[in-house]
């Protein structure tokens, strides 16, 4: 137990960057996730919008209360009750933190927003921030606390997107982009100055660790300029696009249903 809670100086052999033990951890909550999101998805659908909310409410309670507690186990791990400060919901995954909560509790404008945010960015942010964790499975073992409480958090996320999906909740209208990329925007400006306060790496603004954001880092050859400039605007062409073809669909969907 300590060594899977980290309270040893050797918590043992990292697994590797998409290894076997780390593909084996991702794809056993990944199935999961899938597979709740589809049953209780499609158990929902068609149901008054309070009975599909509370699958929501239950799915913020437990991806926050699994945050808290990781946070005070790492002040506790570390002896710095400061250390919170590099675990806030400030990366593009764990914007979800936020975002589920407020799709879960809020009514009217934000909660499409919210709704809109988690279908976006969380089945994205599952896969690639549990596939593409190589800063993580390459410096610890797959079955370790970190590694596992990351990856059950990201398919959480997942989860909810997917959920959000099939059961019909998401509005995803034209007139909620621009608040969209309004609320979105400011996680990036919070983050942005969050990295220079702490010198830190918040939404990998400043460094790639590892990441799948290394691609864009060689391509701009670390310039520190114009990295943050294209991570944040391949952001932004994602929200479009994702707008752009949700409405496409939808528009696509009443013209069959008027015929």
């Amino acid at each position: 137990m300590k060594r899977f809670f980290g309270f040893t100086d050797n918590v043992g052999k990292p697994a590797g960057f998409l290894s076997l033990d780390h593909l084996l951890l991702v794809f056993a909550f990944m199935t999961l996730a899938v597979s709740l999101a589809i049953i209780l998805g499609r158990r929902y659908h068609g149901r008054p919008l309070k009975e599909k909310n509370r699958v929501l409410v239950w799915t913020a309670i437990a991806i926050d209360s699994i945050e808290l507690f990781k946070i005070i186990l790492m002040c506790v791990r570390n002896h710095d009750p400061l250390n919170f400060l590099y675990d806030l919901p400030l990366f593009m995954c764990s914007i979800q933190l936020i975002s589920i909560p407020m799709a879960a509790f809020c009514k009217g404008k934000l909660k499409s927003i919210a709704l809109d945010l988690v279908v976006m960015f969380g089945l994205l942010g599952a896969v690639f921030g549990t596939l593409g964790a190589g800063n993580l499975f390459s410096s610890y073992p797959a079955w370790f606390f970190d590694c596992v409480v990351s990856v059950l958090t990201h398919w959480i996320s997942g989860f909810a997107a997917l959920y959000i999906g099939i059961s019909g909740m998401a509005t995803l209208e034209k007139h909620n982009s621009p608040l969209t990329i309004g609320v979105f925007s400011g996680f990036v400006f919070a983050a942005f100055v969050t990295n220079y306060v702490l010198d830190y790496n918040y939404m990998f603004l400043r460094a790639h660790d590892g990441t799948p954001y290394k691609i864009l880092y060689n391509l701009v050859n670390g310039n520190p300029v114009l990295y943050p400039i294209t991570v944040v605007a391949l952001f932004y062409i994602y929200i479009a696009v994702f707008y752009y073809v949700a409405i496409k669909v939808k528009s696509k969907q009443t013209s069959t249903v008027c015929l």
